[in-house]
């Protein structure tokens, strides 16, 4: 099936209680798979949040699951960023490598290539903040396995889309 893609969709919801379990039952009950899923406030005044979500599937899925959300009462706007236009997307992960001596100066080093900022440090151990891309990240994490990765948590993405519109 060549034709599934994955698509980055932001919801702009109304801040309260359940609005985030009815979004994730529209998933879980269709069996639709959630590649990353964000949620913050957005409008304090307005009590708004938005709600991004990885999903991937053939065009005609995707096309269901925005038209389910849309239907969602507490739902104010659905934008499928893949499909609208360029966006900006990026995922923040905190990377906790273990190590001593030549490995501990090569992951400095990578680091640095990368733009990750220490975050923390022992004398055993770094705790490294990096933001990019998902595929950016991807690869960092990759190259600090070897090195002694020991603990990883990611964000999951965040996306808006260029330009003066607005959600």
């Amino acid at each position: 099936m060549d034709n599934i893609r994955s698509h980055t969709i932001s919801v702009l919801v109304d801040n309260e209680a359940g609005v985030l379990a009815r979004v994730i039952g529209l998933f879980s009950g269709r069996g639709y798979n959630i590649d990353s899923l964000t949620v913050a406030e957005v409008e304090t005044e307005r009590n708004l949040s938005r709600i991004t979500i990885v999903t991937s599937g053939p065009p005609m899925v995707i096309e269901q699951i925005k038209a389910q959300l849309d239907r969602l009462v507490p739902v104010h706007r659905v934008r499928d960023l893949t499909v609208e236009g360029p966006h900006v997307a990026r995922e923040l992960a905190l990377v906790k490598v273990v190590g001593s001596g030549e490995k501990r100066v090569e992951a400095l080093r990578i680091a640095d290539i990368f733009r990750a900022r220490v975050v923390d440090a022992t004398n055993e151990s770094f705790v490294f903040e990096m933001t990019g891309d998902k595929g950016k990240v991807d690869v960092f994490i990759n190259l600090m396995m070897p090195l002694g990765l020991a603990d990883l948590s990611r964000t999951g993405i965040v996306a808006i889309a260029r330009g003066p519109e607005k959600i």
